[in-house]
């Protein structure tokens, strides 16, 4: 036995000091070679020398370890193995604060920028993408006539309200989730999570499909035109399937961000939708399904994307680590996710809703035509700006998550300053461009003068409501990296429903400011959203208080202060604890 805590000896530092005429590993030893393993990966000799000698002297546990036999002897070694692992994680965070604390701040930033938009790179040009097989179908719908354009934009308006913004408000409760088990190192729970995402969506869909089966009957009582209705009723039915491939494509993007993956995503998103332009053509017009055929090109889309993510996975093997197959442990344990999901899904679907009862409200303005019109054309521009901040939020809520999970505060808290700082950058940017090209972008839109005149005067409202709209979105993803999206939630339902909506009828109607009261009314949302988020981000986040929940929320798993080394470590004495073990059979 005692042969065994020798050789347990010389895998420490040369400074450590040993009874027996052990303090010198000779050169060329095995233990020699090991300690270098040690140190390459990350452990410093200095660090571990004081720590072990701060708390215990090898010469006593070689005395009294003598004098054990057989399992005492093995549970003496373990407790010692336990406790060197805990020094070394405390002199290793002593030594990384030090160095953290000696590295200049502007590096700091540069790293932190560094990682931040070699995510939100890639997952902005997905988003852009994805916008464009939008577009593109509504265009081919122009293309078949104003009827089918009419009832195919009121079929996407509804299937975005009741399915789509649904469907991703719940994907969005899993960020939290994986992000901080990613952090942690807790791969278990991160397969676990996905699968149970996916039953979530799963469940929802049900009630969901119910809905969109009863499209016709709903719209005609409330008294919507037959024709129209019609239209709209057959794209809905068509798009049925679309549900069931959210339910997976959904939960796998966040799935994939949580672990930095975002070049994938944007590769697979971009041939998914090469292919949407000939599908659409081919179904639409060439096998004359009309309004079904585009419904139906834009599922196929979507089953691309997934199905391209999938194969990547399969011949990548990126998530090796991080799938474990399916299990039957994904039914339990549902409410951790369903008390992220919930408010996530309420405040996405709180702030999506908002735009189509700002084209409702425009219905009823003078001259409800050129208005809703203008409306549409201004919810396209800010569809298409919110690709940027959407990125940001989705990336720094991975940042912050990842940092939170792995027990560091500190550089949790960087990532969501450096990420607001380049947002509030960003709505500078979409300011400055909506002002200057007003008059030329509406034109892009429509010929007729009235619609691009409401559009173009109402575009610097839109450019000052993007000043608050990129941080307030990259916040409320900081807030989702925490694990708080119920706070997001209450600030959405507060400042679009409780002050943007009465500001923006009482401007509209009650003042008679018309069609810009309206986006005033937005603008007021928008400050007091923005105001709220940055109060509850900046001034009242305790960043160590949050490292806490975050290990809670991953199953109480420590933040590795000394990284692998501590892992090296507890491998290399449950070795010598089985060898131990093995000699005493014998």
């Amino acid at each position: 036995m005692k042969e065994i805590l020798e050789r347990f000896s010389l895998g420490l530092p040369d400074s450590c000091e040993v009874s027996g005429g052990l303090n010198k590993v000779p050169e060329g030893s095995g233990g020699d070679q090991r300690w270098r393993r040690l140190r390459r990966r990350g452990l410093s000799a200095v660090a571990t020398a004081v720590a072990v000698r701060e708390r215990c002297s090898r010469t006593r546990v070689l005395q009294s370890c003598s004098a054990l036999q057989g399992p005492a002897l093995l549970a003496s070694a373990f407790s010692l193995s336990q406790q060197m692992k805990k020094l070394q994680q405390a002199a290793m965070a002593r030594e990384n604060s030090e160095e953290e604390i000696s590295k200049s701040t502007k590096a700091e930033i540069s790293d932190e920028l560094a990682a931040l938009w070699s995510m939100a790179t890639p997952i902005t040009a997905m988003n852009c993408v994805v916008f464009l097989r939008a577009m593109i179908s509504v265009v081919c719908l122009g293309r078949l006539g104003p009827m089918e354009l009419a009832g195919g934009a009121l079929s996407i308006g509804f299937t975005n309200i009741t399915g789509y913004s649904v469907m991703f408000g719940l994907a969005s409760g899993l960020e939290p989730l994986c992000s901080q088990a990613y952090g942690s190192r807790n791969w278990d729970l991160i397969s676990l999570s996905l699968q149970r995402a996916i039953l979530l969506l799963l469940m929802a869909a049900i009630p969901i499909s119910f809905l969109w089966l009863n499209l016709g009957p709903i719209l005609i009582f409330l008294g919507q035109d037959p024709g129209i209705t019609a239209v709209a009723a057959s794209y809905c039915l068509f798009s049925l399937p679309d549900l069931l491939t959210n339910t997976f494509l959904q939960p796998l993007r966040v799935f994939l961000r949580s672990q930095g993956i975002a070049k994938p995503m944007a590769a697979c998103s971009a041939a998914a939708v090469a292919l949407h332009i000939p599908l659409s053509f081919l179904l639409a017009f060439v096998l004359r399904l009309g309004v079904p055929g585009i419904a139906l090109a834009a599922v196929l889309t979507n089953l691309n994307m997934t199905i391209f993510l999938l194969g990547y996975l399969r011949l990548s093997g990126a998530c090796v680590l991080t799938w474990r197959g399916w299990s039957r442990s994904a039914l339990d344990q549902l409410t951790p996710l369903l008390r992220l999901a919930l408010p996530s899904c309420f405040g996405v679907c709180l702030e999506w809703w908002w735009y189509e009862i700002m084209t409702v409200l425009a219905g009823y303005l003078p001259n409800p035509t050129a208005a809703v019109g203008a409306t549409a054309i201004l919810i396209q521009t800010t569809s298409l700006m919110y690709t940027v901040p959407m990125a940001l939020s989705a990336c720094v809520s991975t940042r912050v998550g990842n940092e939170l999970g792995a027990g560091r505060p500190r550089r949790a808290k960087r990532a969501s300053m450096v990420a607001l700082g380049c947002s509030l950058m960003t709505g500078v940017v979409n300011l400055a461009w909506t002002v200057a090209f007003k008059e030329r972008w509406t034109r892009l839109f429509t010929t007729d003068a009235a619609v691009a005149g409401l559009a173009a005067a109402a575009m610097p409202l839109l450019g000052l409501c993007e000043l608050g709209n990129c941080p307030q979105t990259t916040g409320c993803g900081v807030l989702r990296g925490t694990a708080r999206p119920a706070i997001g939630a209450r600030i959405n339902l507060l400042s679009f429903y409780f002050i943007g909506t009465p500001v923006a009828v009482g401007l509209a109607f009650g003042l008679r400011l018309g069609f810009g009261g309206l986006w005033y009314g937005l603008l007021t949302a928008q400050i007091a959203c923005v105001a709220s988020v940055l109060v509850v981000v900046l001034a009242r986040t305790d960043w160590e208080a949050e490292a806490g929940r975050a290990r809670k929320l991953t199953g109480g798993v420590e933040p590795a202060a000394a990284g692998d080394c501590a892992i090296v470590v507890e491998e290399e004495m449950k070795r010598l604890l089985g060898l131990a073990g093995g000699r005493d059979e014998v």
